[in-house]
């Protein structure tokens, strides 16, 4: 993706060609409260915020939100639980971002964090929180 592409105003089409490598795409009730999080929390930025899509920012990496009924015909929304989490079993973790600062930042808030911070044994000081959907999100950054 061109740094020069004003992601406010990139038309669906040119956005979507320009992406590359993997793609995050989460399915929310709530666009607005989940981007909410993300730059409350971790410091993503947020562009094209509506009701029904957004796209977030860190660093290089682009992951877009879109809201449940703009997924009406896709075949993946059939079996997204009705209930929470919907979000089990995928972590995402978001590299260089401070874990200490955004679990007081998460707590503060009144996320639920899962993992406190800790030293891992595979290089990385890291803590996992939870969005209201139940994707677990974990900051992390090199450990000392």
């Amino acid at each position: 993706m061109s740094d020069e592409m004003d992601l406010e105003m990139v038309p669906a089409e040119v956005f979507g060609r320009s992406l590359s490598g993997i793609g995050v795409n989460l399915l929310s009730p709530d666009v607005r409260a989940l981007a909410a999080m993300m730059v409350e929390v971790f410091g993503l930025s947020v562009h094209r915020l509506s009701d029904d899509f957004a796209i977030l920012r860190h660093g290089d990496m682009m992951m877009q939100i879109h809201a449940d009924g703009t997924y009406g015909a896709h075949p993946l929304l059939g079996i997204v639980p009705e209930s929470p989490p919907r979000g089990g079993g995928l972590q995402l973790y978001l590299f260089d971002i401070d874990p200490d600062a955004a679990v007081a930042r998460a707590k503060a808030a009144g996320h639920m964090v899962l993992e406190p911070v800790a030293d891992k044994p595979h290089g990385l000081r890291e803590a996992t929180i939870l969005s209201p959907e139940g994707y677990a999100f974990s900051p992390a950054i090199s450990s000392a």
